[in-house]
């Protein structure tokens, strides 16, 4: 009964960071509308990146944003363990593509030639 009332107050709590989170954004963008005419680009964006550095934080720091991290540990974990084709194979399998692509090209160019011939025989 305890692990639900965890539960209960984490899932709260997230929703209060989530608004939070969002509140910082609209802020933000309100905040860049408004002042589009009196500050430049670079000083508007400059006043965003700390926002936005703190809705990302803040947002991280739920249960929802930490699996997020989580995903992206793991998904960095597996691009290492691929293995990445050479030079030679990468070449190799283009070339392959590329002749693919031609022969079949000229398949279907012949293909429509021969159907408007026998098409236009027919039409007359």
């Amino acid at each position: 009964m305890s692990d639900n009332g965890q539960a209960n107050t984490s899932s709260g709590m997230d929703i209060f960071k989530w608004l939070i989170a969002a509140a910082i954004v609209v802020v933000g963008v309100g905040g860049n509308n408004y002042f589009a005419n009196e500050y430049s680009m670079l000083e508007r964006t400059l006043a965003l990146l700390p926002m936005a550095g703190v809705a990302i934080f803040i947002a991280m720091q739920t249960l929802k944003g930490k699996a997020f991290l989580q995903l992206v540990k793991a998904s960095r974990a597996e691009i290492r363990r691929v293995v990445w084709p050479t030079r030679q194979e990468t070449t190799q399998t283009t070339m392959i593509v590329v002749v693919v692509v031609v022969v079949m090209s000229l398949i279907l160019w012949g293909l429509d030639t021969v159907f408007n011939k026998i098409i236009s025989l027919v039409i007359g």
